[in-house]
């Protein structure tokens, strides 16, 4: 396996996931992700998606997954029944994202985070010119973006610290750079490796 030709936030949570860990993956599209942490980390992983569209190609990939809308929380999973759940640039879509986090951490021992950071220098330049902002990691027009909350790094450092959630970890990225300084304007996506404080 090539890992220099897979993106670069799965290429981290690659690295982030323990062999043999059982992984809940919320909002996983087509299942890109997941394959690649059956086939490479030998991880028991487990799908949740939305899309019909994209469970059908996680099927067809013969992955497990169930269609559900992650906004209506993770009931039927008791408490640590993962040993990591993964929500990748799909947190910023869901309509209560306080509540989704909370749930993922109380179903997994730790949480795997990705978003797109929108106070990255490119965007903040289009603000400048009084436009909507679209780079390559907010690739959609106002009028069609599925995102809902628009963070930044900063925010979500300040959200851990409001919410007593642990930062095990933090990387972030721009293309197929890992950014090591002032990731809040440099970065066009961050990954979290999160849980709660009171875990060992």
């Amino acid at each position: 396996m090539d890992l220099n030709k897979i993106r670069l936030d799965h290429q981290i949570i690659y690295d982030i996931v323990e062999p043999g860990s059982r992984i809940l993956d919320l909002g996983c599209g087509s299942g890109e992700l997941m394959l690649l942490l059956e086939k490479g980390k030998n991880a028991q992983v487990q799908g949740i998606e939305l899309d019909e569209g994209a469970i059908y190609q996680c099927v067809e990939k013969g992955l497990s997954v169930f269609h559900g809308d992650i906004d209506s929380g993770l009931s039927e999973y008791p408490d640590k029944s993962f040993d990591c759940v993964i929500l990748n640039q799909s947190m910023q879509q869901v309509r209560r994202a306080d509540f989704v986090i909370t749930e993922a951490l109380r179903v997994g021992k730790s949480t795997i985070v990705g978003f797109p950071n929108f106070a990255y220098w490119p965007a903040r330049l289009m603000f400048l010119k009084g436009r909507a902002p679209i780079t390559a990691s907010l690739p959609y027009r106002w009028y069609d973006t599925p995102n809902l909350h628009f963070l930044s790094v900063s925010d979500f450092w300040d959200y851990c610290r409001r919410k007593n959630i642990r930062v095990l970890r933090s990387q972030f990225v721009a293309g197929r750079c890992r950014i090591k300084f002032w990731p809040n304007l440099f970065a066009s996506s961050a990954i979290f490796l999160i849980s709660r404080l009171e875990a060992d």
